[in-house]
């Protein structure tokens, strides 16, 4: 990079952060009281089993849950799609599907839907707490279009906008979030990268309907009419990432053997991979986080995957305001469909431990289309 590039790159890192620390200047009191908390709840399997801490170095689809910037990392084009078991044992669930596709030199776009499934509930009233009277069904959905490009060979950015919406019976609420973010990627091999994501900002959530409203008399008390109440407005739930990684290349000065059994002498591609990584979450409404995560490859193509999330109180049985132990793991698969064919397919695993329930599973898979996955 030019001494041109490196002085924009620092100058928007600093209006990034410098607005998002004026943004999520929150009330951590608040905890529980934003709208559509499941903007903060990630779907993707690969980066779930590292507790979404890789906003530094994820790329392709998932990142329009992490870090929009690492869209550009995709080659070619992605589809894909993920199930979670929400706390399993509840009848919860997530259901994503996503594509994106490289736009040549432009950039890569990418869209994004996530659907909830919470089961039938029985419905109750002040005269039936019993129930037995029905059930109904809530619908959560949002929609996210994304698009990310790289500005330079070590730097790249990203934009995502996310259509909210929540309904239960006749009462609905819409809103629409904002998501940004960068990428910076440095060293021999581009080992060294930093991530910088400022999500969730964007319009108050706020519902109606005719759940609202309710038949009354009029002051006068001679007559019947229809009185609807307004409901209070609730934020996004705004979300400041900075993470940073390393890849360790474990075997990268090993030389590949001739027939012999003597080294030659080039140096081969490495087998072993090892990337840490380290990330401070702020949240507008709940607890700062903190975690560190780790992935190891093998090949490319086999995955193994640990992370550890702290907020404060994490450890108090009576202070702590989140289900999760702050443990999760996950395990991924991808191969490629015939030599130099282009296509490849991932599958992901990914648990997350709570406190209640059985934990948080993932399932997600992923078919690369056009060229191989850029590694």
């Amino acid at each position: 990079m030019n001494k041109m590039t490196i002085q924009k790159t620092i100058t928007t890192l600093i209006l990034l952060v410098c607005t998002s620390i004026t943004v999520l200047a929150g009330n951590k009191d608040r905890t529980g009281q934003a709208g559509a908390g499941e903007l903060l709840i990630n779907p993707w399997a690969r980066s779930s089993g590292l507790f979404g801490l890789n906003g530094a170095n994820v790329k392709g689809l998932e990142a329009m849950k992490v870090n929009i910037a690492g869209l550009s990392g995709l080659v070619g084009t992605e589809i894909g799609v993920a199930h979670t078991r929400y706390l399993a044992g509840s009848g919860m669930s997530v259901s994503n599907v996503g594509a994106a596709t490289q736009m040549g030199e432009k950039g890569v776009i990418g869209v994004n839907v996530m659907t909830f499934g919470f089961g039938e509930i029985p419905v109750t009233t002040v005269n039936s707490p019993e129930g037995g009277i029905g059930t109904y069904k809530p619908s959560f959905f949002n929609a996210s279009v994304g698009f990310a490009r790289k500005f330079s060979q070590s730097m790249s950015a990203g934009i995502n906008v996310t259509f909210v919406n929540e309904s239960v019976r006749n009462i609905n609420a819409s809103a629409l979030g904002l998501d940004a973010g960068i990428q910076y990627a440095s060293g021999e091999q581009d080992n060294f990268k930093i991530g910088i994501t400022l999500r969730n900002v964007g319009t108050n959530l706020r519902f109606s309907g005719d759940g609202f409203s309710f038949n009354g008399n009029s002051p006068e008390g001679n007559k019947e009419i229809t009185v609807q109440q307004r409901s209070d407005k609730f934020q996004l739930p705004t979300q400041l990432n900075i993470a940073t990684s390393y890849d360790f290349y474990l075997d990268k000065n090993e030389k590949e053997l001739d027939e012999e059994g003597s080294p030659k002498d080039e140096v081969y591609n490495p087998k072993h991979r090892l990337t840490p990584s380290v990330s401070f979450i702020s949240n507008s409404f709940t607890k700062d986080w903190i975690g560190v995560a780790a992935e190891y490859a093998y090949k490319e193509q086999f995955m193994m995957r640990l992370a550890y999330r702290y907020e404060a109180d994490i450890f108090s049985a009576t202070e702590n305001t989140t289900f999760y132990t702050g443990l999760a793991a996950g395990v991924g698969f991808q191969t490629e469909f015939g030599e130099d064919s282009g296509t490849m397919l991932a599958i992901d695993y990914a648990f997350r431990q709570t406190r209640i329930s059985n934990g948080v599973h993932s399932l997600g898979l992923r078919i690369f289309l056009g060229q191989e996955v850029e590694k």
